[in-house]
């Protein structure tokens, strides 16, 4: 972005979202004279700065909502929005994978997301490390825990250089457990976790884009097509009070509560994930004669 003149000799431009300043000695400021935060061109920027840093978040949450909730994506929309600089940071290097007529991804030929074009299609970094493009009008950004070999992923990741700016291969992932208890509705491995405050609670839950409501932070989710929610017990007592967590549920339509058999792989993975990042802001007692946890 070029200079834009302002008062008594300044300028100011845009550097990231960062407003910049120079003298009438072309000279770059630390930062921007106190007499100018009330002109009307460095507002201006100020107010586009914003805008732009609400438009990155955004499509940040909305790459993470694909990934979390595995939808196929148009590869015609990706084209569209790939000149977006913002977009292309929140796409680029996904592991991406083309979806069949029947609606299966195809994993054999997935890649790390480099390109996307219109005409030619979307450009990846295969699995063999060769650029190739993807046939399909579809993808699906697969959320990790239905990656074979993940941990061989991250290790080519790494060898790539890749830096995803939503987090996949290194999201952190929780396996479903094999053996389950018959007839079980509620996870209890974050139960009980103390807060001085239930407002703590609820504020981690938010901070991480969790919505709370009525005593519970909830994940909405979308688990072959169906949709449903993970719901963590934090307490519905006032907001001052002291909270004890309970357990973690997923429920389905009309808010049956679901069998811990019946959860699947993605939504048992983002529900646990959930009451884990929440859980660790638990206050916690240390032990004066041990100087252990």
């Amino acid at each position: 972005m070029g200079w834009i003149e302002t008062s008594d000799g300044y300028a100011v431009t845009l550097d990231g979202t960062q407003v910049r300043c120079r003298n009438a000695a072309g000279r770059t400021l630390r930062q921007v004279p106190a007499r100018l935060r009330d002109d009307a061109e460095v507002v201006r920027l100020r107010q586009l700065t914003q805008w732009l840093e609400r438009h990155e978040q955004e499509c940040r949450a909305q790459a993470d909502t694909w990934l979390v909730r595995s939808l196929p994506v148009p590869a015609g929309l990706l084209a569209r929005v790939w000149p977006d600089a913002a977009w292309q940071a929140a796409l680029r290097d996904l592991v991406v994978a083309p979806v069949g007529a029947d609606g299966t991804a195809d994993m054999a030929h997935a890649g790390f997301l480099r390109d996307a074009d219109p005409e030619r299609g979307l450009g990846v970094v295969d699995l063999d490390g060769d650029s190739v493009r993807l046939d399909g009008e579809r993808v699906l950004i697969p959320h990790p825990v239905l990656l074979e070999d993940l941990d061989d992923l991250r290790e080519f990741a790494a060898e790539l250089g890749v830096e995803q700016g939503v987090s996949q291969l290194f999201r952190e992932v929780w396996t479903k457990p094999e053996e389950l208890k018959s007839g079980a509705q509620e996870w209890g491995a974050y139960a009980n976790a103390r807060f001085d405050q239930l407002r703590h609670a609820t504020a981690r839950a938010a901070s991480y884009g969790y919505r709370v409501r009525g005593g519970y932070a909830v994940c909405p989710l979308i688990e072959a097509g169906v949709p449903l929610e993970a719901a963590y017990w934090l307490g519905d007592d006032h907001p001052d009070s002291e909270a004890l967590t309970g357990g973690l549920e997923w429920r389905g339509a009309g808010g049956r509560r679901l069998h811990l058999r019946e959860v699947g792989r993605v939504a048992w993975s983002e529900g646990v994930r959930m009451a884990a990042l929440v859980h660790a802001g638990r206050v916690v007692k240390v032990d004066d004669e041990e100087g252990e946890l």
